[in-house]
């Protein structure tokens, strides 16, 4: 009995058989930035959007067009700029003489992955478009619903706010990513190897070379399996936990809302999937929530000039309770 009991109860080895090849892919065009693969593959499977962030040149964009490209699925890129407007996104009514009537033509945001490439250039207007699409998967243009097919991501990248040209996203805007990944510069030893295989190749040819690996069916699939991934009560309660801790900090402005409890939930299951597992551990709870946070806390100005990060925060709070076990 013991032995069925802790018997495997979802198979996973065709998700982790999928995920292999497709750091493997990604390993050839991509040096380092394990951790923002990690995450960029664990928010397809959890169905949420991500936001990426750091310097120019390290490697965002090019991350989020060959995620796009390892997926069978409709992809479209929008360069936000201070000029850009709703309707160069959702789209608009275009006058159709021969029937003489208005017709709607969908913008690029009509597609399976939407990279957004500096989100932060573009001002509140043009960001107020994403709010519906983001968690509803649908967009209303004069009166008329349109739903998103299946799967419906956005990938996005911004600029450091302190960097000239940008502008602060909503809070309401960023709290519909499941993840901020931010993005530093690579070590001396991945930046040598950045030069040698620059040197050897050219990264525009490695990116026509990858192939499909994922389907929009496979997705649905695996989003499936994850949704079967155990979650234990007591380990809830320490999601929520973490989460409560965030409103009731003195160190905190603004808090966390039940959206980041659930996105680490989904975060957390997603990370068990892919470590083989079919229940999450503590530990997974521990490692996908600063990525969940982090956006979506504002430290007062008093934190903020001390130089605490919200990742810091973040991290004390954690420490500062009972790990299940």
């Amino acid at each position: 009995m013991e032995n069925q009991f802790f018997e495997q109860r979802t198979d996973l080895s065709q998700l982790n058989n999928a995920i292999a090849t497709i750091r493997e892919a990604v390993g050839k065009v991509i040096v380092g930035q394990e951790q923002m693969l990690e995450l960029m593959i664990a928010g397809i499977l959890a169905d949420g959007h991500i936001l990426i962030e750091g310097v120019p040149g390290v490697a965002k964009t090019l991350s989020a067009k060959l995620m796009a490209k390892l997926i069978d699925a409709d992809f479209s890129r929008i360069q936000f700029t201070p000029d850009l407007m709703p309707s160069d996104v959702l789209g608009t009514s275009v006058f159709n003489p021969k029937e003489a009537s208005f017709q709607f033509k969908q913008g690029p945001l009509f597609s399976n992955i939407v990279l957004i490439d500096e989100i932060n250039r573009a001002p509140a207007k043009t960001q107020s478009a994403l709010f519906e699409v983001m968690e509803e998967r649908q967009v209303t243009v004069d009166g008329t619903t349109y739903q998103m097919s299946v799967p419906f991501m956005v990938l996005a990248t911004q600029n450091p706010v302190d960097q000239e040209g940008t502008y602060r996203l909503p809070e309401a805007q960023l709290d519909r990513f499941l993840f901020k990944i931010e993005v530093g510069y690579p070590s001396l030893e991945e930046e040598v190897i950045i030069l040698s295989n620059q040197h050897q190749a050219d990264n525009r040819f490695l990116l026509n070379e990858v192939t499909k690996i994922l389907s929009a069916s496979d997705i649905a699939q695996y989003r499936e399996t994850i949704r079967s991934i155990v979650v234990e009560q007591k380990l809830l309660e320490f999601i929520a936990r973490i989460v409560h801790e965030t409103r009731n900090n003195p160190s905190l402005f603004l808090g966390a809302s039940p959206r980041a409890s659930l996105a680490i939930v989904k975060a957390s299951k997603a990370f068990a999937a892919m470590r083989g597992r079919d229940f999450i551990t503590p530990e997974d709870i521990i490692e996908v929530t600063p990525h969940v946070l982090r956006h979506r806390i504002i430290l007062t100005p008093e934190k903020e000039m001390e130089g605490i990060t919200a990742d810091e925060l973040v991290d004390r709070i954690i420490k500062s309770l009972e790990v299940p076990r």
